[in-house]
């Protein structure tokens, strides 16, 4: 049997759920159950009355799986990293805090846009995984070179936001710009908006909950 999905709605998902509520009172000629398979093939077809959902929601399946390991590895190798560069398990713990902080902007930008959350999204989300991090290190050098020039704790943890705002909004700014050259791409829309509305709740949000973060675990090491 072969389908296709057509509209406003175009995921293979929408359409799956449909048919799957229609399918669910159908009788089967010799009665028992009627089985589906979603991401592996039937082991023997000819064992029972089986449904395999195929098609474009196999490559959607995929392409998501594929995308969440990548990502996957991607916050590992960054804890790495950052690990090796400042020589503690939890500073890369609070310099990594903000990234989930990413959907509050990305997924309501997306439906601000009436736009779906699709492979390039997810592209945009791993771009954004280093782009945070990489304005949350700024903040934590900034900080960690006060202390040791012998300025209090509290006003270096207050100082590096305002020191590194500007900077890092410029940056932020520059990437959002670009981004916006390809919004009405059919293919890339997702990645820019993702890129855009991440960026710019990201950015706002590094800002305070870095500083915070960092003082809270940090504060009885320089009292």
């Amino acid at each position: 049997m072969i389908s296709d999905v057509a509209g406003h709605a175009d995921s293979p998902l929408y359409g799956m759920f449909g048919v799957r509520d229609r399918l669910a009172g159908v009788g089967l000629p010799e009665g028992g159950t009627l089985h589906e398979y979603f991401v592996r093939q039937l082991s023997d077809p000819f064992r029972a009355y089986a449904l395999k959902w195929d098609g474009e929601w196999q490559v959607t399946y995929e392409t998501f799986r594929d995308m969440g390991i990548a990502y996957a590895v991607g916050l590992v190798l960054i804890y790495l990293l950052v690990v090796a560069q400042f020589g503690s398990y939890l500073t890369p713990l609070v310099i990594m805090a903000p990234i989930p902080l990413t959907i509050i902007g990305v997924m309501p930008g997306h439906a601000l846009l009436h736009a779906q959350f699709t492979a390039t999204s997810m592209i945009g989300m791993i771009a954004l995984a280093g782009i945070i991090v990489r304005n949350s290190i700024l903040l934590v050098d900034f900080i960690n070179l006060q202390a040791e020039r012998g300025v209090p704790f509290v006003e270096a943890v207050v100082s590096s936001a305002a020191a590194r705002a500007k900077p890092i909004a410029l940056t932020g700014l520059a990437a959002m710009v670009g981004a916006t050259f390809i919004v009405d791409d059919p293919i890339f829309n997702g990645l820019a908006i993702t890129l855009i509305f991440g960026i710019l709740v990201s950015t706002l949000l590094t800002l305070v909950v870095i500083p915070v973060l960092y003082y809270a675990f940090n504060r009885k090491r320089y009292a």
